[in-house]
C-alpha cells in the first residue's frame, strides 16, 4: 500500500490547517536539522563498528599466531 498524490495533498492541507503558514518553514528547518543529526550519528556508529571490527580481527590474528607457536 503506497501513498498517492491525493493522500499527500490531504496531509499537506491538514498540516497547514493545524500549524498555520508561518510555522511550516520553522518545522521544515527542525526536520532538516533532525535528519542531519541522525545521519551524523549513524555515520559515527558505523565508523565505530568498523574500527571495533578491525580491532577484533587484529586481536584474533595475534591469538592465532600465539596458538600456532
Amino acid at each position: 500500500m503506497s501513498i498517492g498524490i491525493p493522500e499527500i495533498i490531504l496531509i499537506l492541507v491538514v498540516v497547514l490547517l493545524v500549524f498555520g503558514g508561518k510555522r511550516i518553514p520553522e518545522l521544515a528547518r527542525s526536520l532538516g536539522r533532525a535528519k542531519h543529526e541522525y545521519q551524523k550519528a549513524k555515520e559515527a556508529i558505523e565508523k565505530e563498528a568498523k574500527d571495533l571490527e578491525k580491532t577484533v580481527d587484529a586481536a584474533a590474528k595475534v591469538e592465532a599466531e600465539k596458538s600456532d607457536k
